[in-house]
């Protein structure tokens, strides 16, 4: 594992046009619009609000104090916490600061210090994500853990994705109400690897993290509203970070083995966009322009609305095509897509490769 930062652009090195060099005029088109400037108003702005809010959950709790009404604030500290991790994802891009010092600084105190969640684990994840979206062996989203994103993961799984994957579709959202505590949990496993640089930052931060937050939890309520409270904003948290992600890739194409065309390809091909306006665009952090992030990592969100007209454009004339689609629209994919994949898990005895071994 390393935790060196997401790299910018990992654009092919060749610039001639055809199937490794698409991507050279494109990005000579988006330079010369300027998307690729910097933004430090809007993230000043943005990384103001966020903090502010986040802040202001914190005052709402101590200030209501012993009530089932804290609640409600556990609801409203969910969404802040899944903003903070927005800010994070932008910050490790180096989409805010252009040095690496501040960039990890910055990224560990929203990260680690804010919300509990691993920044070492989390970049370098995400970097190993962007490099190979959507390859079963190379993309760490879509390993075969909980739940199964293919076919042939469905045969060869077993235990309880196994026992899952029969009705993923179905379990989907309630799984994600877990996916909250899954995220502390996979950056304190992280720990234990020596390759993480800074590890003694990363779990000073993080265990001072939680130590804060259940401290503060059982110090103002009493256990049942502290226990009830845990639940509901470590629950919808999960749930919103998993609706912000799962648009972005899931029911699109997946690549096993060799199968990795060009660098435009390979992030087009796999991705997803969602159709919104604003409210959209503040729900989603800007990932629902899904293609132009993972196109170019380090474009300020604000820019990607823009770019999208000269991406889609682009693609249009060299052939490749391009998924947008509305919001419930994406979650249908998604979840079709799941169903399809555990259809071997619901009728193994049509399926040859289940019949008497297992998948064997």
């Amino acid at each position: 594992m390393t935790t060196s930062a997401l790299a910018p652009e990992p654009a092919p090195r060749s610039p001639r046009r055809g199937a490794g060099g698409d991507y050279a005029p494109l990005l000579r088109r988006i330079s010369a619009a300027g998307l690729m400037d910097r933004r430090p108003v809007y993230y000043a702005v943005r990384l103001g609000l966020v903090g502010a809010a986040f802040v202001a959950g914190w005052v709402a709790f101590f200030g209501i104090g012993d009530s089932w009404w804290t609640l409600l604030v556990a609801a409203f500290m969910a969404v802040t916490f899944a903003q903070v991790a927005l800010v994070m994802h932008d910050v490790a891009h180096r989409q805010v600061f252009r040095l690496r010092r501040p960039t990890e600084l910055v990224g560990r105190l929203a990260g680690n210090a804010g919300i509990g969640l691993g920044y070492g684990w989390w970049q370098d994840k995400h970097t190993r994500h962007h490099a190979n979206p959507n390859h079963e062996e190379l993309d760490p989203d879509v390993a075969p853990d909980i739940l199964v994103w293919s076919q042939q993961q469905a045969r060869s799984s077993r235990g309880l994705p196994r026992l899952i994957g029969r009705a993923q579709a179905f379990l989907f959202f309630p799984l994600l109400l877990l996916e909250g505590l899954n995220l502390h949990l996979a950056g304190v496993r992280a720990l234990a690897d020596r390759s993480v640089k800074q590890r003694g930052w990363e779990g000073a931060l993080l265990f001072g993290h939680f130590a804060l937050y259940l401290t503060a939890l059982f110090a103002v309520l009493p256990a049942d509203k502290a226990l009830a409270f845990l639940a509901v904003h470590q629950g919808l948290f999960g749930l919103y970070m998993g609706c912000i992600f799962a648009p972005n890739h899931k029911g699109m194409p997946t690549m096993t083995g060799d199968d990795r065309p060009d660098y435009l390809r390979r992030q087009v091909l796999t991705s997803r966009n969602v159709r919104g306006g604003t409210l959209t665009d503040i729900a989603l952090g800007g990932l629902n322009y899904q293609i132009e992030h993972h196109l170019f990592p380090s474009m300020p969100t604000p820019n990607l609305r823009h770019a999208q007209v000269i991406v889609r454009e682009y693609c249009t004339e060299i052939g490749v095509p391009y998924h947008e689609t509305g919001l419930i629209s994406s979650y249908r994919e998604a979840l079709r897509h799941l169903h399809q994949v555990g259809a071997p898990l619901r009728t193994p005895d049509r399926d040859p490769a289940l019949i008497g071994g297992g998948g064997k």
